[in-house]
């Protein structure tokens, strides 16, 4: 393990060609970097390694799912008001591995109460989510964390949702992102980062999404994060369930 001013930590959103990640070294206040991964195995094999990965997909994919989804998405509704649509509710596990949308709609009522399919924006993650919780062990725990962006967004601007959407109607939306840009510049991290062209295939708001976990990252580290709900689950697999800020 690298002595603590050498540790490195990720903020990491899924995008288009992958994994979008912004690189933080501990002891490098301004270090940033971002980069692209095709693969999410490589943030987890990544030299130099990686103290904590912050990742907003979810992590702890239930059997069955009631009202309002897993516990980590009814306890983060709470707190995001205007925002708490960004959070979408996981259906199970077997629903989540149904490679046709068909089939996962069926699964999902089966395996929900009160029951319900699956909208299409969540069907399309399901090969990232799939990606991790193939990957995932609770040996892993101490350095993977599942993260929301509007939950950190949140955590970072004092207990505030974001007063502007990110998107509207499925764009990027100018006035939300430079809303989010004042409060990670204030927080430390450069306008020129924030500002500069993402990587191919990753867009303006995955790179700040990946910046806004990254500082979560760092709280993870430090020990200033935690769970939401505080008394987490744990799903099949033994992975817990919660979302950190």
């Amino acid at each position: 393990m690298p002595d603590e001013p050498d540790r490195w930590v990720a903020g990491v959103d899924g995008c288009k060609a992958g994994w979008i990640a912004v690189l933080r070294r501990i002891s490098a206040p301004g270090s940033e970097t971002v980069h692209l991964f095709p693969a999410f195995s490589d943030l987890i094999d990544h030299t130099p390694h990686l103290a904590i990965i912050a990742v907003d997909m979810p992590i702890g994919l239930p059997d069955r799912v009631g009202f309002g989804g897993r516990g980590p998405e009814q306890a983060a509704r709470k707190y995001l008001g205007q925002r708490q649509s960004s959070v979408f509710s996981v259906p199970s596990r077997a629903a989540v591995y149904a490679e046709d949308y068909g089939a996962a709609c069926r699964i999902a009522l089966e395996t929900s109460d009160p029951p319900r399919k699956v909208s299409k924006q969540c069907f399309h993650l399901f090969p990232k989510i799939r990606e991790i919780d193939t990957l995932m062990t609770p040996d892993l725990e101490d350095r993977i964390h599942e993260v929301h962006p509007e939950l950190a967004f949140w955590r970072l601007n004092g207990g505030r949702e974001m007063q502007l959407p990110k998107k509207v109607k499925s764009r990027a939306n100018p006035a939300g992102l430079a809303e989010r840009r004042a409060l990670l510049a204030g927080c430390g991290i450069s306008e020129a980062f924030l500002t500069q062209t993402p990587p191919k295939g990753a867009g303006a708001d995955d790179l700040l999404d990946a910046a806004v976990n990254a500082l979560i990252a760092e709280r993870i580290l430090s020990g200033a994060a935690e769970p939401f709900p505080k008394e987490f689950a744990r799903d099949a697999k033994g992975l817990r369930a919660a979302i950190w800020a």
